[in-house]
């Protein structure tokens, strides 16, 4: 399989010339069969852009799998020009929140007055479902779904495996809601093990610096120690620090990168664009 990052970023956009290295636009990774167009899209962020050019301006036909539904993750698809056009196939999968259908709870903040069209008018044939907990056949991959803690709606963790590589995406993971845990960070609790256990490369949420951890230690996410510890724990081959803080400029994020050169993981940090290298 072929992966993308094709937004990195957290919480908002983050534009300015302070941003362009790493990029602005928020999450949404893009996987692919090698030598093909990808067809599962996890989340659906302003990054989602990047999806349209990679088609160039071809019709996406494929799956969109979104681990929650904050505006951070939601707000690329109605200006996802390749999914937004007749010709277009699209299926959106979304945690279940109770009754409520897929199509409804994304219409609460995609339709008048808060947006001109609903998700239902968007252009070509879209469908919307629920997922649960389990192990399913999307797009030809096997996606393991695990509900991880994160403020504000259920959220998901994904497991996605061509058979040959494995990739898990824990974009926003607030394990201190479990409790301190051994670092003071949360535990590494049995869902994130199970979804992280011995893969090639773990996507992981990384919005704070242990040093900012103490006052932002209830807003969601993760501390970027975490993420490491977790890494070590579930013996994975790489760790990708995703879903930067939107004020975490460039230079700081190099300074993390050489700060992290000596840790007990090989450890990138997300940089939109750029395609994660699978042994």
């Amino acid at each position: 399989m072929r992966v993308q990052l094709c937004g990195v970023r957290g919480s908002t956009p983050a534009p300015g010339r302070d941003f362009v290295r790493y990029g602005g636009n928020t999450s949404c990774v893009a996987i692919a069969w090698d030598g093909a167009e990808p067809t599962l899209l996890l989340d659906a962020g302003t990054g989602l852009s990047r999806v349209s050019r990679k088609l160039e301006g071809r019709p996406f036909r494929g799956t969109i799998l979104l681990g929650h539904l904050h505006w951070d993750h939601t707000q690329g698809l109605p200006f996802f020009r390749s999914g937004d056009q007749d010709g277009s196939a699209v299926r959106l999968l979304l945690p279940a929140q109770g009754e409520e259908s897929a199509e409804a709870l994304l219409g609460r903040g995609m339709s008048p007055p808060h947006f001109p069209i609903t998700p239902g008018q968007l252009r070509g044939a879209w469908s919307f479902g629920h997922v649960e907990e389990g192990e399913f056949d999307i797009e030809g991959f096997t996606v393991l779904a695990r509900e991880i803690p994160h403020k504000g709606g259920r959220t998901f963790g994904y497991r996605i495996s061509d058979g040959l590589h494995t990739v898990a995406y824990l974009s926003d993971h607030h394990p201190y809601t479990l409790g301190e845990g051994p670092d003071g960070f949360g535990p590494y609790h049995e869902a994130a093990l199970t979804l992280a256990a011995d893969v090639d490369v773990l996507i992981h949420d990384a919005q704070y610096t242990a040093e900012e951890f103490p006052a932002r230690r209830a807003w969601g996410h993760s501390a970027i120690d975490y993420a490491v510890g977790l890494a070590q724990a579930a013996g994975i081959g790489q760790l990708v620090l995703f879903h930067h803080d939107p004020r975490r400029t460039d230079d700081e994020i190099d300074q993390i990168a050489q700060s992290l050169r000596s840790a007990p993981v090989l450890v990138t940090l997300a940089r939109e664009g750029d395609c994660v290298p699978l042994p």
